[in-house]
């Protein structure tokens, strides 16, 4: 399914309004663009936006085994656990927003029980390990942006949030946005979960390898380059963004880890692009480049590296009022109010 253009005579009439309500122009900032955006993507001034899905999509990641990450892999299936019983930090956010959480598993490398609340999809037991040789093959990463896909097909929904979790997952992310982007690893790995000076190094020597041994793969094209470095809830992530743009829903995307699987998206069909909305920029090194890649403003700047759509969540509340402002203030000739002279 192809991603639809933006809808220019929508985006006119939002313009057009927004000149007319009871403020000076463009005093309303990137809010104003943001409204006109959403028309763009919906088709509609006002657009529903009450229902919205936060998709945390979780693997694990071959390379985490080789000292990339703070934390044990382990924590993957841990954290899922997590999710399920609603005490992580993106069930408190979704909660507060008034959103929705569907967990998956694409890749956890644990059997995990099962619980109404979680998806079981895996596509396989794990990546492997991105320095010796492919994380996946063509099969299993367009089997993975499938599920990403079917994900949201089974939800009644808005607007869609991404959001993952999955050790290692930074250091995949990164190999992904070096490998489209022609960056240097130095440039866009970060300290992810927050490992020491030593642990940079083997993250960094990691991504110098990934890119070195799938080089070959990597010149193919962007699914080959998901399938050679990437991971497998990047890949459904990939599937979450392109159903979502392809049925004129805001996709909400979430950090680093979001932002790799947009490019691979944006690579694959550009029109996904004018649907995204960056909910903030990261703290990880890499995530501006992304950003600027994508043309895309974050809206947030928290210092956030978590992940699991908690950005997303985050920035939620201002996409709402951005349309709520369009809708509901009152124009200069509804309040009776002079303009300006």
């Amino acid at each position: 399914m192809s991603i639809p253009a933006l809808d220019r005579p929508a985006m006119e009439a939002a313009a057009a309004r927004q000149a007319r309500l009871t403020k000076p122009a463009g005093s309303l900032g990137r809010l104003e663009e943001l409204s006109i955006r959403l028309a763009g993507m919906t088709g509609q001034l006002d657009p529903p936006l009450g229902e919205a899905v936060i998709f945390t999509l979780a693997a694990d990641h071959g390379v985490a085994l080789e000292g990339v990450s703070a934390y044990p892999r382990e924590v993957t299936a841990q954290m899922v656990l997590n999710f399920l019983r609603g005490g992580a930090a993106i069930n408190v956010l979704a909660r507060e927003v008034g959103a929705r959480v569907v967990v998956a598993d694409l890749g956890v490398d644990a059997d995990l029980p099962d619980d109404p609340g979680l998806r079981q999809l895996k596509v396989r037991r794990g990546t492997s390990s991105i320095t010796k040789g492919p994380a996946m093959s063509l099969a299993e990463a367009s089997q993975a942006i499938e599920v990403g896909r079917q994900l949201v097909r089974e939800q009644p929904l808005d607007v869609v949030l991404t959001g993952d979790m999955g050790i290692g997952n930074t250091t995949a992310s990164a190999a992904v946005i070096c490998a489209l982007t022609d960056l240097d690893p130095s440039m866009v790995v970060g300290r992810g979960t927050g490992v020491d000076d030593a642990g940079l190094r083997r993250k960094v020597a990691a991504v110098t390898a990934a890119l070195e041994v799938n080089g070959e793969a990597i010149s193919r094209g962007p699914l080959e380059t998901l399938a050679a470095v990437g991971g497998l809830e990047i890949a459904g992530l990939v599937g979450v963004i392109l159903e979502g743009t392809s049925r004129r829903k805001p996709v909400i995307i979430d950090g680093f880890i979001s932002g790799a699987a947009a490019l691979v998206a944006a690579a694959m069909d550009q029109g996904v692009t004018g649907y995204l909305i960056a909910s903030h920029r990261s703290q990880e090194l890499g995530h501006g480049a992304v950003l600027e890649r994508l043309a895309l403003r974050p809206l947030l700047d928290l210092d956030l590296r978590l992940g699991e759509g908690t950005g997303a969540a985050l920035a939620l509340p201002l996409v709402r009022a951005s349309a709520r402002l369009l809708n509901d203030m009152a124009t200069f000739d509804e309040a009776g109010v002079s303009e300006r002279a």
